[in-house]
This record gives structure tokens, C-alpha cells and sequence, in this order.
């Protein structure tokens, strides 16, 4: 299960609240200039408090800054550590 969420989490059958939040953290991971205040409305509408958002923010936000400090200084995460899709 967890080679298929990393491969496509819309394929695998999470629920709508964690498909929402899943949504969010892409989102904010790759399109952050576009956040707007809809995308934490659908995750109170999903049942998130706001603790739970600003939890989620947090954790997206750091591990998007933990990486791209990984990637500009060259570090080499261990292999279990990244992702590789299946073909």
C-alpha cells in the first residue's frame, strides 16, 4: 500500500479526508504561489480543526525546506529514503 500511495495516492482508496489533505500538501508543495484561503476551508470542511492545518502546513513546510537544503548542498539521502516508482 504504501508503494502505491507513493506511486499515486489518488489510486488508492484513503478516504476523502485523507485524499483532501493529501491534495493540500501537493498543492503547497508544488504550486504554493496558488494557495488560497478555499484550500484550508476544504480541509475544515473534510473535519480538520485548525490545529490540524496549521500541523499540516508545518510539516509540509518543513520537509520541503529539509529537502531542498538536501538538494542544494548535494546530500545524498539513504536509499530506502527515496522514492523510486515502479516501471
Amino acid at each position: 500500500m504504501v508503494r502505491a500511495i507513493q506511486n499515486d495516492y489518488r489510486q488508492v482508496d484513503l478516504g476523502s479526508a485523507t485524499r483532501t489533505l493529501l491534495d493540500f500538501a501537493v498543492k503547497l508543495t508544488t504550486r504554493p504561489t496558488e494557495m488560497c484561503r478555499g484550500d484550508v476551508a476544504a480541509l475544515r470542511e473534510a473535519g480538520f480543526s485548525d490545529t490540524d492545518v496549521l500541523d499540516a502546513v508545518h510539516t509540509v513546510g518543513y520537509f520541503n525546506y529539509a529537502n531542498r537544503v538536501m538538494d542544494a548542498l548535494g546530500v545524498q539521502p539513504e536509499a530506502e529514503m527515496r522514492h523510486h516508482p515502479r516501471e
